[in-house]
């Protein structure tokens, strides 16, 4: 079944998102609406978000900006339209409770609808692989995991929207921290304790925070911990999972500025000595992954949940809730940061 699109907002996510519909086959993508009407566009363009349903739309791919979202969002769901949207879902989890009770209102008249958010770290091959291999149950319980995600700021990082807390919710955390975040739920769902320090070090232009650590532990003792930043000058990904019987980490991953190289799983089962102890530096295998494939596995589930009743396993807007309210619970750990009083102060001294 073919699917008419409209996309709102056409910078670099709407056109990735684009060409994965293209390559899908079942969108025909009818117009896209943004700021300023790109003249060399193979579609028709728009500068109103509501004059992309003059076209009669099936769907919506939401692409703007995170302060937009709830609204184009909300506006699509209540003229009946099935709903993609880019991460993070809004600035904070009121906006994703919007979303919710829009979600919910729509199902009264039409429970098919379909909403899906962005979280395409989740269907990385090596987040896949390294997903079925803990599944599968032989490497035992997970024990903990480490996360670190950062990059180098970049060109005009401080003028950059995403850097105003009114339109962004949050700095390096809420942006790039929150795929992270997302990640460490997906292994262990929900945590219920939380310690955090988020700092601003070297971007002190910018009212948002550059740098943030934090410790969290679930109901059933699993401890993760996360490091992400705009400080880290070597773009960095690196998430490890250890288990009873081993360990498997994942180094790297595709992403469209190629700048966090090749995606590398390892993973290592534990050898025991005669007394049943594990012996150190246990062999490891590697398996690289040279082709991002998960732009294309979000639309195929986008696809397949709006035209075959498929339920969603990625970017429901219940995962998008938890994982904001993890963000919101990491900001706020921190005193010193969720104060404003002391945030101020900590602005004018460095």
């Amino acid at each position: 079944m073919m699917l008419r699109a409209a996309i709102i907002g056409y910078g670099k996510m709407g056109r990735i998102r684009h060409e994965a519909m293209d390559r899908h086959g079942g969108f025909e993508v009818v117009v896209a609406c943004d700021t300023v009407v790109d003249p060399e566009a193979a579609i028709p363009m728009v500068t109103n978000p509501l004059a992309v349903y003059d076209y009669d739309p099936d769907v919506i791919v939401c692409s703007v900006p995170n302060m937009m979202i709830p609204d184009v969002v909300c506006t699509a769901l209540a003229r009946g339209k099935h709903v993609f949207s880019e991460k993070p879902p809004g600035r904070n989890s009121a906006d994703v409770r919007l979303m919710m009770e829009a979600e919910a209102a729509a199902h009264k008249s039409d429970a098919s609808l379909v909403l899906k958010f962005g979280f395409n770290h989740r269907v990385h091959d090596a987040i896949e692989e390294a997903k079925k291999l803990i599944d599968a149950g032989t490497m035992g319980d997970l024990y903990f995991m480490r996360g670190v995600y950062g990059k180098a700021g970049g060109p005009n990082y401080a003028q950059n929207w995403r850097n105003d807390p009114e339109l962004s919710g949050g700095g390096i955390l809420i942006d790039q921290g929150i795929h992270m975040l997302d990640l460490f739920q997906m292994f262990a769902g929900r945590f219920t304790d939380v310690q955090s320090f988020v700092q601003r070090k070297f971007w002190t232009d910018v009212p948002v925070e550059d740098n943030a650590f934090a410790l969290m532990k679930n109901a059933e003792g699993i401890v993760a911990s996360v490091h992400s930043s705009a400080t880290q000058w070597q773009h960095t990904f690196r998430l490890e999972l250890y288990l009873r019987n081993g360990f498997i980490s994942v180094d790297g991953i595709l992403s469209a500025s190629g700048s966090y190289g090749t995606e590398v799983l390892t993973l290592a089962l534990n050898r025991l000595d005669a007394t049943g102890s594990p012996i150190p530096n246990p062999e490891q295998q590697e398996l690289r992954f040279t082709e991002d494939k998960s732009w294309d596995k979000e639309i195929a589930e986008f696809h397949a949940a709006v035209v075959e009743g498929t339920p969603l396993k990625c970017g429901t807007s219940q995962q998008a809730l938890d994982v904001m309210e993890l963000v919101e619970a990491i900001y706020a750990a921190d005193p010193e940061w969720s104060n404003p009083r002391q945030k101020t102060s900590q602005t004018a001294t460095e």
